[in-house]
């Protein structure tokens, strides 16, 4: 005969601690379902499903896992070597019209940039005007080359900016820096659109920037020293250099945006691009891993040029902006989100920037040229528009 099987009693404090574990879980994947459900439908976090979840995550404490996740998959996904850009990914360059005499200051249209990759493409690193006119007169020129002479298939763009035609700007948001509310900020209203001529990215969230943030005479963060600095001043004019260096505080500064260190000073790429110091160089990607990238430099007479594109290490990427006349140069964003160069061509000389009447720097571009027109973009940029002139 079996011995008798004594059912054990859970006491009931037993049963309410299950109880409350079982509510909170609940409650938690409650949250979880809602929060991530409503990342997934905004479109500030990215233009893909895994690109807002990978923002979510990274919002929630998971910086590391999906940085370690990244790094794993551009590892694993380098760049073709060798081969051949797609048909009419370089531009065949557009002559500019005549200018007539008009006697406003402007700076001299840049000379080609010598390509990476030989023999050269018909039309590599040959400049085309590009947005509308300021007082009749091209403020900006663009261009298209390889990177390298390794990636021969992939293409970046460049653009130049004429900062005696244009002013800049720094808009800020409610993401990049954060606090607020700041009185440029998006949408760009129509008021700035009807001098718009290019708009474009600005850096890394400020909790991987490795540097502060100043605007409207407010310090959001604080600067540091050293860091890679884009300075705008009350004229609207603008600056680019090493913080308490070649730039620092002055009662003209109304905008300060630090992002890592300079990669090129002097014109020349700084030494150790080839470090493992992410801290210095980008804690997300770090500097050898290929990837969407952007930069923004400023050449001997002042002109802003700003590198875009695929396939990009942090080395090509200093290469290609001290090639193109910069005397100093720092990255801004990276991956292919938020990688992001515009222009805008009205059809009148004071006509409204928009979307509809704007194109990317390069086709492939995330996004789209009215991005910065949307009241959900909440992350910082940077706007090039027609300087008043009398």
């Amino acid at each position: 005969m079996e011995p008798t099987r004594l059912k054990r009693r859970r006491s009931p404090r037993a049963r309410r601690i299950r109880a409350g574990i079982g509510v909170v879980v609940a409650g938690l994947l409650i949250w979880i379902a809602v929060s991530l459900g409503s990342a997934l439908a905004n479109p500030m976090l990215g233009i893909s499903l895994p690109a807002r979840a990978a923002e979510w995550v990274r919002e929630h404490g998971g910086a590391v896992v999906v940085n370690w996740a990244e790094n794993q998959w551009y590892s694993h996904h380098a760049p073709k070597i060798g081969g051949k850009p797609p048909p009419g990914a370089i531009k065949h360059p557009v002559t500019p019209q005549a200018v007539a005499a008009t006697g406003v200051a402007h700076l001299p249209e840049p000379p080609p940039i010598t390509p990476f990759a030989k023999p050269a493409i018909p039309g590599e690193g040959d400049w085309s005007p590009a947005g509308r006119l300021v007082d009749g007169i091209p403020a900006v020129y663009e261009t298209t080359l390889r990177p390298d002479a390794v990636h021969t298939s992939y293409v970046v763009g460049v653009a130049w900016m004429d900062t005696k035609l244009l002013k800049a700007t720094l808009y800020s948001g409610s993401q990049i820096p954060g606090g607020g509310p700041y009185p440029d900020t998006a949408p760009i209203l129509p008021s700035a659109a009807r001098s718009l001529v290019a708009a474009f990215n600005a850096g890394f969230l400020m909790s991987a920037a490795n540097g502060g943030y100043y605007t409207d005479h407010k310090m959001v963060l604080p600067l540091r020293p050293g860091a890679a600095s884009f300075v705008v001043y009350k004229n609207g004019s603008a600056a680019i250099g090493s913080w308490g260096d070649t730039v620092r505080m002055a009662p003209s500064v109304v905008s300060v945006r630090q992002n890592l260190s300079l990669l090129v000073q002097n014109g020349k790429p700084v030494p150790g691009l080839n470090s493992t110091t992410t801290t210095k160089w980008g804690a997300t990607l770090g500097n050898a891993v290929y990837v969407w990238r952007s930069g923004l430099g400023i050449t001997a007479n002042g002109a802003l040029v700003y590198v875009g594109g695929p396939g990009l290490n942090i080395t090509d990427l200093a290469n290609i902006l001290a090639r193109a006349g910069c005397v100093r140069a720092m990255e801004m964003d990276i991956n292919t989100t938020w990688v992001n160069f515009s222009t805008y061509k009205p059809s009148t000389p004071t006509g409204l920037a928009s979307g509809a009447n704007g194109t990317e720097l390069l086709t492939q571009m995330a996004g789209t040229p009215a991005r910065y027109f949307q009241s959900w973009w909440t992350r910082d940029f940077i706007t090039m528009s027609a300087a008043p002139h009398g």
